[in-house]
């Protein structure tokens, strides 16, 4: 990725910087390293601001909402959030929704607010279904799978959403989705062994 951003900097290509500053976001997320996501969400906001690029603009936005969620900052995280989901519907765009409708429900859950949390990963799961756009699913029933074990949701129901998202990351061939799912899985049974008598999951996030 910082190839690609070097190069489409040579070549004074700034569509070709937007999007890899896109994509750089999105593997920093999906690393779970919030200073890197920031850093380039703040990159990819200056140049599609100078440039007008309405299409990454919303992206950006709620990567950076996501970075300030993740780093503690979740009352302004969200609000970046919600503002960068608004301006991408505007667009008319949905493909990217159920990934955007991800990250606000992570931010959510960070904050406390795990029951809205499911109902956003409800809502992306319809939105996944209708698009077509399914390559977050997998990571969709895990979160699904978390927000339930935090609430002390039945037995059946955590463990069918963890179970569907290792199946679905399998089916796709997503070996890193496979085994995030695989080991919060993993970790969830762990603390399910050794509970006491309401205990309250503490599972990993990324």
């Amino acid at each position: 990725m910082a190839e690609a951003i070097a190069l489409a900097k040579k070549l004074n290509d700034m569509a070709a910087l937007g999007l890899a500053l896109y994509w750089a976001g999105l593997l920093a997320h999906f690393e779970g390293n919030p200073a890197e996501v920031e850093r380039l969400a703040l990159d990819l906001i200056e140049l599609c601001t100078r440039q007008t690029f309405a299409s990454w603009l919303p992206g950006g936005v709620v990567l950076r909402g996501w970075a300030h969620s993740a780093s503690g900052d979740t009352a302004e995280g969200i609000s970046w959030i919600q503002g960068g989901i608004r301006d991408y519907k505007a667009t008319g765009a949905v493909l990217r929704l159920p990934y955007f409708l991800g990250l606000k429900a992570e931010a959510l859950h960070l904050a406390n607010r795990t029951c809205e949390a499911l109902e956003v990963i409800r809502e992306a799961e319809a939105l996944a279904e209708r698009s077509e756009g399914r390559w977050w699913c997998a990571e969709m029933h895990r979160l699904r799978g978390m927000f339930l074990a935090a609430l002390g949701a039945d037995e059946t129901q955590i463990e069918t959403a963890f179970c569907e998202a290792i199946g679905i990351a399998n089916q796709q061939k997503s070996i890193s989705l496979a085994k995030r799912a695989e080991a919060t899985y993993a970790e969830y049974r762990r603390q399910k062994a050794s509970a006491l008598g309401g205990q309250e999951f503490l599972l990993p996030l990324f």
